[in-house]
């Protein structure tokens, strides 16, 4: 019998061929019990443990006789522990779940290594090179379950981990398990580093089509077997436990989407192929049905992967995602709509469709959001807390203690937001009894637990609060307040009318008065003036906050009213919807304008007009600051409403000149050109100089751009402006404390003083008009006698040259209007390259050279997607340039001046060659020498640094003129590409410079 023969024998015989100290092992080892133990009709599952004995047993390294550690040594035993333990993977069907939650990431890295071995897959070959289609199905099956386990395992690895509670700390236990982890270490970082070409792999299995074959504890038998015995069965295609493609597809749509669902947290557009690959998966599931599948998938995980997906793959304009509230709330904090996401928990309230764990976890996020320095996010945080606090209160559950932090210093802010989601939170007439009576039980906690008797009453006077709670109750409440505080009486009934609020019983005059101070709801200011004036009659309440202003036009008539409480009530409501207007709070404004108009609608007519123009404009500002800035046009009753304040003749009426001004520049910014140059009354014209500098805007717009002979209303225009800012010189320049743009002397020879429309220049937002303006002003500037550097700007050639009388003209306020103007103009549009052509003239006249080179530079960069395109040439005009060159010798960056020397259109070399002689540059010198596209500077600096002695920089220059593409015999297209190529990277640089 020959060795191998009985090395066979050895292997089949019921007595293993292993050393005999390993007595244990003897009886796990013996083949025919083992293969007994799987093959019985209802076997129990074998213990997966079984395979880290056989692996640990087949690694084992051997000691040699000179006592040296040595490799496991490649034996009949060990090979056959190797057997056995994928005979035990076989048994399972190679079921990774059940494998990887029994088998650590070392002993499972072993095994399928040895399932690739076995499967005849050759060491050291890369996976990925492999065609899949020409292996044996085993073969292929083998690199797809490595492949499948490799993605899985980095998957798991980034999920948390759950620490074990460690028991009495031994030695030998200790550093097994830090070797394990080192080891485990060690093949996570090689597994990640092969991920990509996993992934490839396994995006080529989807592309197989076919049937697969992984192999059983018979096909692991004939695999043992000597050369000699083997039929050929292994290699065919009908071997081992057949995979359908759809099972495959299934399996590994799924591992790829958790892969690729994985990464999308560095890379969001991975989440669209995660997507397709669960949904993929779920389609295959339902085709198949779960319980067709050799391996298992967690369905419930499915869903949840595929819902995730869904979420965070959607975008603003698809409706179908954006209607459930994961994606909303998802888009919300994706863009910082954070006040979205606080009107979706609104009204979520009301439907609770959210989870508590789900609003809580959001909750989480904006606090840690919060903590990282985002102090904008802290009211948000109170307002998304406020609205889970009263979900959890109509839901029954305990008070979360975030909201207990939160509240320990309220404010009236914080009790009004709180009272707007209670009311929102509740419909009370289909609401359940046991949802109002949760609903009262906390807004009465929460008086009870106030110190702040202002707060109680802001609370215990609210709609909501006198609904929920019976008037018994009411009753108890008051009684306990009292004891508290003995000056304390709530109001306990419902307000029914704004002129039948009843008045309270008295509470201290200070804090009612700094309630009003407060208070921007009209109902309540009415209700607390009435308890005021029931405690006192001497004092004039209009005056207990000198923030309180009302224009002194309105102030005279207001004054005059005979009741104390009617005066009172009709001065506060409009100081503070005018304040409110002030602070941009429309919304607060509007309410307490209209409580006003409906005040005085009954006994002034004046005042009621009065009322109406105040609401006009607050209607102008509310559009231009809400659909305005999206461009969306006025509606038709708003502009029919500003023509005919315009157009209004009542007596008597006092008018506030800034509502003549906001109406003129309304029409100006909605191009209503046609109504201000054709339809609006002449009278008009003549008596409100708003209205004739809005109509000579009007025509002078209309007209651009024109033949010569259509600029008569551009002169008209000019000579108006020119009136305006001229002074008569019999008078001296005053101070009248006005803060204005322009400074002005007593006297104006103009149909309005200069500050006027100066102000009145800052409404305007119409593109077009504010160009016409600023070139007005610019042509204005630049006749000055003394001028030594005049500003370019768009449509300029329109207006005179000459001024008949300059001597009257204060050309320093006129200058002072430039910079405004252009400053404001740069806040409408920040992109509009003629403006900024403008704002860096003004520096560059001022001497502030590095401010002037940066708005050329950024005046280059919006019209040339940051100089990828060629600058326009009425951008980067000669004039341009030459003063780029001067702000960069100025500078002293004479290697700039010298590049853009070869900008203009007739190449400077005089100044270039100048420029290049300096020694003392402070730019990057020969760094920029790639950027220069003509020879003869380039040459110019060869025979410079050649003179100097300066040998490296000689070799750059000389590096830069041999480029093939300088050539003066390429084509011209050649050279004009050459050269637009180290412009657009020489302006970049410099951009990069000076941004």
């Amino acid at each position: 019998m020959s060795a191998e023969a009985a090395d066979r024998e050895a292997a089949t015989s019921s007595r293993p061929c292993t050393p005999p100290q390993t007595s244990w092992f003897e009886f796990v080892l013996e083949e025919a019990l083992l293969e007994q133990h799987l093959q019985k009709p209802s076997p129990d599952p074998p213990p997966v443990q079984l395979i880290v004995q056989f692996l640990e047993q087949a690694s084992k390294p051997s000691v040699n006789e000179q006592n040296q550690v040595q490799p496991p040594p490649d034996n009949k035993r060990n090979r056959i522990l190797k057997l056995l333990a994928l005979k035990v993977a076989a048994h399972l069907k190679w079921d990774l779940d059940v494998l990887e939650k029994s088998l650590s990431v070392p002993v499972l890295n072993m095994l399928l290594n040895e399932l690739l071995c076995i499967s005849k897959v050759p060491p050291g070959t890369k996976h990925v090179d492999v065609d899949l289609s020409s292996l044996p199905p085993t073969t292929a099956m083998a690199i797809l379950l490595y492949n499948r386990w490799a993605i899985r395992t980095i998957v798991q690895s980034s999920f948390p981990v759950k620490q074990v509670k460690p028991g009495p700390p031994q030695l030998n236990v200790m550093n097994h398990i830090q070797q394990e982890k080192e080891l485990t270490e060690n093949i996570l970082k090689v597994l990640k580093e092969q991920a990509a070409d996993s992934i490839l792999v396994l995006e080529g299995a989807l592309k197989l089509n076919k049937d697969l074959y992984v192999h059983t504890i018979r096909t692991l038998d004939l695999l043992a077997m000597e050369p000699g015995m083997v039929n050929g069965e292994t290699e065919s295609s009908t071997a081992g436990l057949k995979i359908s493609a759809e099972e495959i597809q299934c399996q590994v749509c799924y591992d790829l989407g958790a892969i690729y669902f994985q990464q999308g947290s560095t890379n969001a557009a991975v989440h669209e192929k995660a997507k397709e690959k669960f949904f993929k998966t779920k389609e295959l599931i339902a085709k198949n049905g779960s319980s067709s599948l050799h391996f298992t998938i967690d369905e419930e995980r499915l869903a949840g992967y595929c819902q995730a997906c869904e979420v965070l793959t959607s975008s603003s304009d698809d409706a179908s995602q954006q209607a459930t509230p994961y994606s909303k709330i998802h888009s919300c904090m994706k863009s910082g709509k954070y006040q979205d996401l606080v009107k979706i928990f609104l009204e979520d309230n009301l439907t609770l469709s959210l989870p508590e764990q789900f609003r809580q976890s959001v909750l989480r996020e904006l606090f840690q959001k919060a903590q990282q320095g985002n102090d904008a996010l802290d009211e948000v945080c109170f307002k998304v807390c406020v609205c889970n606090t009263v979900c959890d209160v109509l839901q029954g559950r305990i008070i979360d203690i975030q909201f207990c932090q939160l509240f320990l210093k309220p404010s009236k802010e914080k009790i009004d937001f709180l009272l707007e989601v209670c009311s929102g939170s509740i419909n009370l007439e289909s609401a359940s009894e046991e949802l109002k009576r949760r609903m009262a039980a906390f807004l009465k906690n929460l008086c009870l637990g106030m110190e702040d008797l202002q707060f109680v009453f802001m609370i215990s006077s609210h709609e909501l609060f006198i609904k929920l709670l019976k008037d018994d109750e009411r009753k108890l409440l008051i009684d306990q307040m009292r004891k508290r505080s003995p000056r304390i009486n709530l109001c306990t009934k419902p307000v029914t009318s704004f002129y039948d609020i009843p008045a309270s019983a008295s509470v201290n005059i200070g804090q009612l008065e700094h309630q009003l101070i407060l208070s921007v709801d009209p109902w309540r200011i009415r209700q607390i003036l009435i308890e005021l004036h029931g405690m006192t009659s001497e004092r004039q309440f209009w005056t207990i906050s000198n923030k309180w202003e009302v224009p002194n036009v309105y102030g005279s008539v207001i004054l005059g009213i005979k009741d104390s409480l009617t005066r009172d009530l009709v001065y506060i409501l409009m100081a503070k919807g005018l304040h409110c207007c002030a602070i941009k709070d429309f919304v607060h404004a509007k309410q307490l304008f209209a409580a006003c108009l409906e005040l005085v609608t009954e006994f002034s007519p004046k005042l009621r007009q009065v009322m109406l123009n105040e609401m006009l404009l607050l209607d102008i500002y509310t559009h231009e600051a809400g659909a305005g800035v999206s461009g969306e046009r006025p509606p038709s009753d708003l502009i029919s409403r500003v023509r005919g304040y315009l157009e209004m003749r009542v007596p008597d009426i006092p008018l506030r000149q800034v509502i003549a001004e906001e109406c003129v520049a309304f029409l100006l910014n909605w191009c209503e050109n046609e109504y201000l140059t054709m339809q609006v009354p002449l009278p008009l014209v003549q008596t409100n100089p708003y209205v004739k500098l809005g109509q000579l805007l009007a025509a002078t717009c209309k007209e651009l751009p024109g033949p010569k002979e259509s600029r008569r209303t551009a002169k008209d225009l000019w000579e108006v402006v020119v009136q305006i800012c001229s002074v008569s010189n019999q008078h001296k320049r005053g101070n009248d404390g006005r803060v204005s743009l322009i400074k002005h002397r007593e006297s104006t020879l103009g149909i309005m003083y200069s500050p006027f429309m100066g102000i009145f220049f800052f409404s305007l937002q119409e593109p077009l008009v504010l160009t016409t303006i600023l070139s007005l002003f610019v042509k204005l500037h630049n006749v000055r006698e003394d001028i030594v550097n005049d500003i370019a700007a768009e449509h300029i050639s329109i207006w005179p040259s000459s001024i008949p009388n300059l001597q009257s003209v204060d050309f320093e306020a006129v200058a002072i209007t430039v910079k405004e103007l252009v400053s404001y103009a740069l806040t409408i549009n920040a992109n509009n390259h003629f403006w900024l052509i403008i704002q860096a003239d003004i520096y560059f006249a001022t001497n502030q050279y590095s401010a002037a080179l940066h708005y050329y530079l950024q005046a280059g960069a919006v019209c040339s997607d940051f100089f990828n395109k060629m600058v326009p040439p009425d951008v980067y005009t000669d004039q341009v340039i030459k003063r780029m060159i001067k702000c960069c010798s100025l500078l002293n960056c004479h290697t700039q001046v010298a590049i853009l020397c070869q900008f203009l259109r007739e190449v400077d070399y005089k100044t270039a060659f100048k420029a290049l002689q300096e020694q003392n540059s402070h730019d990057a010198m020969d760094s920029y020498y790639e950027y220069i596209w003509d020879v003869t500077i380039l040459e110019y600096l060869t025979y410079l640094h050649h003179k100097r002695g300066e040998t490296d920089k000689r070799q750059i220059a000389i590096k830069a003129i041999g480029q093939t593409e300088l050539n003066a015999s390429n084509p011209e297209e050649v050279l004009q590409l050459a050269a637009q190529r180290r412009k657009k990277k020489f302006l970049q640089a410099m951009a990069k410079l000076y941004f």
